[in-house]
């Protein structure tokens, strides 16, 4: 089986979002308006989360990021509606004069009585938006809604990427990224678990993201979705042959099976005790290494590889519950680290039977052994044999010779 060397990860550039591509974007949730500032509306948001400014508005510039999008609520701007004028201009101006991606106000305006039209409550933040060129944006729900929506969505359009050389595939819900040389197996072993029922995500190329709280997913590149290069056979449309099922858009990665081709002079891990990582995005992630070599059914190894996870992730671990258990039986009853109720079994299988064979012939009023109870009496153990039951000795016939008491005295009439 020839194998090229690995390819290595492909990084992606740092993702930026523009903030025109932001007020447009349908996946926000909430609707901006554009109050001031059109000319800086290509500025870039860099940070994906938001920056409360409510120092700032007193001349406090110490920890602002320009390149993060700045939130002023109703706490803010009643703040700044109670000073004066002179002071408002102040400090808004040193506070647009800072180069600012953008600012969003939530819930600014409010009715005037005498005209019934909506104003500014702070007209000097138009004022000093529209001087710095700063897009000065309105978002009409509460602060909480419009921050977890902007959230959401600089998480994922923000988020780190990295193009890994790879194949991943949902099996039992479990997310297994295989990743190995060129010409291993990785596709025709993706192929063989789809017709087995499970999914493919990424065939080739897989392009992972990170998610908070310390999560990668992985997806396919636009231009190779939902299609499998298998050697001798060309592009296969998984979605066409096998349908909507055998498919997946995107996967969380829980598991990195590196495949390898088996050499005899490799030790590979044959007890699984120590967990082995792989880290994508400075995410650390559970890693196998699986060796590769005619005869061996991939796909079997791969679908026991995800039902083991699920086990560990509910808190079974075989390897480390068998070597206990084998521990405890070396250490003996009563040494420290034996399972509890060990020494009892041990008790209980080191039982010792009482011998067999021809006992003292019962006198007269004696009870036949057979009905004496026993207190070393134990039940065989499996893959023992059974001892025999001892019976009491038959008396006698009429007639026969043997000991007085055993013979049995004609009835007189």
């Amino acid at each position: 089986m020839s194998s090229g060397p690995p390819k290595t990860p492909t990084p992606a550039p740092p993702p930026v979002l523009t903030v025109r591509a932001l007020m447009s974007d349908p996946a926000l949730g909430i609707e901006l308006v554009l109050l001031a500032g059109e000319v800086g509306l290509d500025r870039v948001v860099k940070h994906a989360r938001i920056q409360k400014s409510g120092l700032a508005l007193v001349g406090h510039f110490h920890g602002i990021v320009p390149t993060r999008i700045q939130i002023l609520g109703q706490t803010e701007l009643s703040f700044l509606h109670r000073l004066s004028a002179d002071d408002r201009r102040r400090y808004l101006t040193g506070f647009f004069r800072l180069g600012l991606s953008c600012v969003i106000i939530t819930q600014a305006m409010h009715f005037d009585g005498d005209s019934g039209a909506s104003v500014m409550p702070v007209p000097e933040l138009a004022l000093c938006a529209e001087e710095a060129e700063t897009p000065l944006l309105l978002a009409n729900d509460r602060s909480s809604i419009s921050i977890n929506a902007l959230h959401a969505l600089l998480d994922d359009r923000l988020a780190p990427r990295i193009r890994l050389h790879g194949v991943l595939v949902d099996v039992f819900g479990v997310g297994l990224l295989l990743v190995g040389p060129s010409a291993i197996g990785k596709s025709e072993t993706a192929l063989d678990l789809v017709m087995r029922g499970h999914r493919l995500v990424a065939d080739d190329a897989v392009e992972c993201d990170y998610r908070p709280p310390g999560m990668v997913f992985g997806g396919a590149a636009e231009l190779l979705r939902y299609h499998l290069e298998v050697r001798g056979l060309g592009i296969l449309n998984v979605k066409d042959l096998f349908g909507v099922t055998a498919i997946r858009e995107r996967k969380r990665i829980d598991v990195v099976v590196s495949l390898v081709e088996w050499s005899k002079d490799t030790e590979y891990d044959r007890l699984g005790l120590d967990d082995r990582y792989h880290t994508i995005l400075g995410v650390k992630i559970r890693e196998l290494m699986i060796p590769v070599r005619p005869g061996r059914d991939m796909a079997s190894i791969l679908e026991v590889a995800a039902r083991n996870e699920l086990l560990k992730n509910a808190g079974h671990h075989a390897a480390r519950e068998f070597f206990g258990n084998l521990e405890g039986a070396l250490l003996g009853p009563g040494q420290e680290g034996a399972p509890p109720g060990y020494g009892d079994r041990r008790q209980d299988e080191s039982a010792v039977l009482p011998p067999v064979g021809p006992g003292p012939a019962p006198g007269r009023g004696s009870r036949p052994p057979s009905a004496v109870p026993s207190s070393n009496a134990a039940a065989p153990l499996p893959g023992r044999p059974a001892h025999p039951p001892r019976v009491a000795p038959k008396p006698p016939e009429s007639g026969a010779s043997g000991p007085a008491s055993t013979r049995v005295k004609p009835r007189s009439h």
